[in-house]
């Protein structure tokens, strides 16, 4: 699995996600930290990666569009702490691994996630 982390997303947790053998790149190292968020999705689908965002505008720009990629981790969490963020991430890749793979939006709170299968 690749990712594409957005601005909002600590470096902390792309480096968690190294750690742990995943393909994770930030917008930031790659100087796109004004990308626009339907160009974050498109570059995501080309490059077959995952955006991991705070920004609740992502689900709503893939259900207008009726995309079945790519697939979106949005973080609605009251604990932002790089840490905290990186556990709950890894828990839903283990538990959610197809789910992202063929096309979803995984909601992430403090404790539960919801899984809306793409298109929407």
């Amino acid at each position: 699995m690749k990712f594409l982390a957005d601005m909002g997303v600590s470096p902390l947790t792309v480096q968690a996600l190294r750690q742990q053998g995943y393909n994770a790149v930030h917008l930031n190292e790659q100087g796109l930290d004004r990308l626009p968020d339907p160009d974050i999705l498109e570059k995501a689908r080309q490059e077959d990666r995952i955006v991991l965002t705070f920004d609740l505008d992502f689900g709503d720009l893939l259900a207008v569009s009726a995309d079945v990629a790519p697939s979106v981790v949005i973080f609605r969490l009251k604990n932002t702490v790089p840490g905290f963020v990186s556990a709950r991430l890894l828990l839903v890749i283990s538990e959610c691994g197809e789910d992202l793979a063929t096309g979803a939006i995984v909601t992430v709170e403090n404790n539960r996630y919801r899984v809306r299968r793409l298109p929407i």
